[in-house]
């Protein structure tokens, strides 16, 4: 029990240093002993359990009575046939059952926490599935705690274990507090931070102490351990359409068994081929192929560094028309580097004096700004804020040994920050037994709370000229979009209480430090415009820097598309709801107005993406419609809330990840067209027929074969399109729009009645080239074999090649590349060649009951299975506008 242990004992216990940590050959033993720090998974099922599962089904169980009955007939060569075709598509199932589960396992490994952790001694950022017992952890504000840990260290830490004890109000913790009652309750053990709970506040080292399955959390895993996904609405609106659909065609399918018996046909015979059409017309494979389009589209999504953590994103992403982003980071480049630093000196440039000889007042500075960092720079591998990085980089830069100052102080004490002060605090005791407490953050924030400002080496009341003289400076600093940083200090006593801090400061300076915009944005910024998407910058930076990024990216034109939070104060909801598409930028904003500007572009009926990083991030995250979190500066609060992480924190992957985004959906509807379009082409076909009084055109085994190579194979093809590169200049699609909107219904209507009456009059001619009507009586059976093989290869054939044309709803097959889709082409050519074998080979002749063709039914196959390819063509060439 680790709570009623000291710090001392622990760290002698767990045999490590705090100041170095363990190293890489002792973490190798430890791994090897406690192996990963991760909770037992639900059991995965195994392939045989999804081949299992896909049996269960009522279109199965009717196949297998139809195996049944065909063998009780004799007709036994039926029965291996149907059975096989009941295994191929169980097969079909299970590969794309166990894609889309392995592509949803690596994202959810992608998006895993990371854990900072101090080895070798050094501080670096690893995946929290590596840690073993004795590792130091640093936690800071917004990063979910790894593993069990025991405190070393303290600063106004407030963790939230809600998961763990119920308490949704975050608990102060205390890194020196032993326990002596090896029952304290778990809420209660203030020296320990549990693993899975969030850090609310402040920061702390601890040691861990448990891994996996021996935390807290793991002794529950069972209760928390859900690992059962529900389908996207997109999923649950094609599962219920096919539930619709499939009750029609059950329903044509008794029709037609029944007209059957009333004009005394085989009645054997015709439920077989009733049965065997409801399979073959039924969709119900909507669904899974939605759901194997989208895992893999969000796999290749990942590749390009956008991570989808909720599926129905997918969908969504195709309907923004508002991206908001953070400036820093996103559209910049992150890199910050101080170029100017300000003091009761003046204004001086840092290039020009890295020969360490500078003033009292910048050396004040310099040092104040690394001991109020939490960040880590050693021989260029840094961690933690760029903006601390960089402050870091000025000490160096100017010849202050970092080192050296690092063993000479010891920080007490701190008040973190937060974005409502913005400016955070530390109290900070030297070798000689001073103390002083440093104070870093925005300008605007610290000039309320400085009395004095320290001036040729010694503190002097500040006056309103030196403030006016300060504004000045950063005005012109931020004309020239540096980003401007504050600090002040004053000597302090050693029990200084946090809140006590930030009193009567002494001014120091101003640093000034540039993030150059990012080269790819403005040309994303520019491609999001002509997709009918509006890019608003949000930052905490100053208008006048804001607005010129904003300018040099092409998001603002002038300074009266910008507005700052104050302003934001002054306006109502229904204010902002009326002005909002006005602003591009918003300036020295908190998380709190983020809020505020979501909802009110939402209540504009726009669909809003917007990112964040921070841990006061996550409501505006929670409020858009595509929460987008940094998956490098993002805190793992931001990242739990978002649907979309960046693995590059680039703004140009947001609008990459739209433009899949729309290629996916538009992906998924032509799978789900072209289905329906065969389906109710098969459909037409029969009932026609059967309705005139002809003999069926199609056997109960051609329809399960069609249904195996035509239906199943281009479908998931057509959902692994490369996609349109054209589909960005299209406008957002509505949030609401139909599935079957812009003619997507009626080419399937249309194309499935088209299919279904070639189909039948190439029935038709199979008799009349041989000198029959299919209205005649005692046909010879040969006749019959003809003309329902030509309707069987003419419906083969206008299924495989109309998928073609399915590609692009809008462009003929002439402006695009048409070996493009090479799925789609090996789809193609596997069904042709399994047509003409079952045609060629005797025994698969014999087994499908066909007759082979003469030279005409060849050329009425070909020219029959290529009119409908033809007259979609021949209807985009003509018809559809704007190509």
């Amino acid at each position: 029990m680790w709570f009623t242990k000291s710090v001392d004992d622990t760290l002698k216990e767990l045999q490590v240093n705090p100041s170095t940590g363990l190293t890489d050959e002792e973490v190798q033993k430890r791994k090897s002993l406690y192996g990963k720090n991760r909770l037992a998974a639900k059991k995965r099922k195994s392939v045989f359990q999804i081949f299992i599962s896909q049996l269960n089904d009522w279109l199965i169980y009717v196949l297998f009575a139809a195996v049944i009955i065909t063998f009780l007939m004799g007709e036994y060569i039926d029965s291996v046939i149907i059975i096989t075709v009941i295994l191929i598509n169980a097969g079909i199932g299970v590969y794309q059952e166990v894609k889309a589960g392995k592509a949803i396992e690596a994202l959810m490994k992608m998006s895993s926490p990371k854990a900072l952790v101090r080895r070798n001694g050094h501080t670096t950022e690893t995946d929290s599935t590596e840690l073993v017992p004795g590792d130091i952890v640093i936690l800071e504000a917004g990063r979910i705690v790894p593993a069990d840990l025991r405190l070393l260290e303290a600063a106004n830490l407030q963790t939230e274990e809600s998961a763990l004890t119920g308490e949704s109000v975050p608990g102060e913790k205390e890194a020196d507090a032993v326990y002596h009652d090896g029952a304290t309750p778990l809420g209660d053990r203030r020296n320990m931070a549990f693993m899975s709970s969030v850090v609310t506040y402040g920061r702390g080292i601890g040691a861990v102490v448990a891994t996996g399955m021996q935390t807290e959390v793991g002794r529950i895993a069972h209760l928390i351990n859900h690992e059962e996904t529900s389908k996207t609405p997109l999923e649950q609106k094609l599962n219920a359409l096919g539930k619709t659909l499939g009750k029609m065609a059950v329903g044509v399918c008794a029709f037609i068994f029944v007209l059957s018996w009333f004009q005394g046909r085989d009645l054997a015979e015709m439920f077989l081929t009733a049965v065997s059409l409801a399979v073959a017309s039924i969709p119900e494979g909507l669904a899974a192929i939605v759901a194997v389009v989208l895992s893999v589209g969000v796999t290749a999504m990942s590749k390009k560094n956008a991570i989808i953590r909720q599926l129905p994103a997918v969908e969504t992403l195709g309907s923004v028309n508002v991206i908001c982003s953070d400036k820093t980071g996103t559209l910049t480049m992150n890199k910050m580097t101080v170029t100017q630093i300000y003091t009761t000196d003046g204004l001086l440039n840092v290039e020009d004096h890295t020969d360490g000889k500078v003033s009292p007042e910048a050396e004040l500075l310099a040092k104040g700004m690394i001991l109020c960092s939490d960040a880590t720079l050693h021989q260029g591998e840094a961690t933690g804020d760029p903006t601390e990085v960089a402050l870091l980089a000025l000490g160096d830069n100017i010849g202050i040994n970092r080192t050296e100052l690092a063993n000479d102080t010891r920080r007490l004490n701190e008040k973190a920050f937060d974005s409502d002060r913005k400016m955070m605090s530390v109290l900070i005791e030297d070798k000689e037994g001073h103390y002083s407490v440093y104070t870093k953050g925005a300008l605007g924030s610290l000039k309320k709370i400085v009395t004095h400002i320290y001036d040729e080496g010694r503190n002097r009341p500040i006056t309103q000229n030196d403030l006016d003289q300060i504004t000045r400076t950063a005005r012109e600093m931020s004309g020239q979009a540096l980003r401007t940083l504050a600090l002040a200090y004053k000597p302090a006593t050693k029990d200084l209480k946090p809140e006590e801090m930030e009193e009567d400061l002494v001014f120091v300076g101003l640093t000034g430090m540039m993030d150059p915009a990012r080269d790819e944005v403005k040309p994303s910024v520019q491609q999001a415009k002509e997709a009918g998407i509006k890019t608003v910058m949000i930052t905490g930076d100053h208008r006048d820097t804001a607005l010129a990024i904003a300018q040099e990216l092409g998001i603002a034109q002038h300074s009266g598309e910008t507005i700052t939070g104050p302003e934001l104060d002054q306006l109502s909801d229904e204010g902002l709801k009326n002005k909002v598409n006005d602003y591009t930028v918003y300036a020295r904003v908190s998380p709190e107005h983020k809020v505020k500007i979501v909802r009110a572009l939402k209540a504009g009926g726009h669909v809003v993406s917007m990112t964040g990083d921070g841990v006061n991030d996550a409501p505006s995250l929670n409020a858009a419609d595509i929460g987008v979190a940094m998956g490098i500066t993002g805190t793992d609060v931001a990242k739990g809330a978002a649907d979309m992480i960046l693995t590059d924190d680039n703004f140009s992957t947001i609008v990459k990840a739209i433009e899949q985004g729309r290629n996916i959906y538009s992906n998924i509807r032509k799978s789900v067209i072209f289905l329906l379009t065969c389906n109710l082409g098969e459909v037409i076909v029969m009932f026609l027929a059967l309705l005139l009084g002809w003999a069926s055109p199609l056997i109960a085994t051609q329809l399960l074969w069609i249904n195996l190579i035509t239906d199943s194979l281009p479908a998931i093809a057509l959902g692994m399109d490369p996609g349109d590169p054209d589909v960005m200049k299209e406008k957002p699609r509505a949030a609401d729009e139909s599935f079957f909107s812009h003619g997507a219904g009626l080419h399937a209507v249309l194309g499935g009645m088209f299919i279904g009456l070639i189909t039948l009059f190439a029935y038709w001619y199979g008799y009349a080239e041989l000198g029959y009507s299919p209205f005649d009586e005692n046909i010879p059976e040969e006749v019959v074999k003809n003309a329902q093989t030509l309707a069987f290869m003419v419906l083969v054939c206008a299924q495989l090649f109309y998928s073609l044309g399915l590609r692009n709803m809008k462009k003929p097959l002439y402006k695009m590349r048409i070996f493009g889709n090479r799925y789609l082409i090996g789809a193609i050519l596997l069904g042709v060649t399994l047509q003409l074998l079952v045609l060629w080979v005797p025994v698969l002749r014999d087994a499908f009951k066909l007759h082979m063709l003469d030279q005409k039914g060849w050329i009425m196959a070909i020219v029959l299975g290529i009119l409908p390819l033809a007259a979609l063509e021949l209807y985009k060439i003509i018809f559809v506008r704007g190509r």
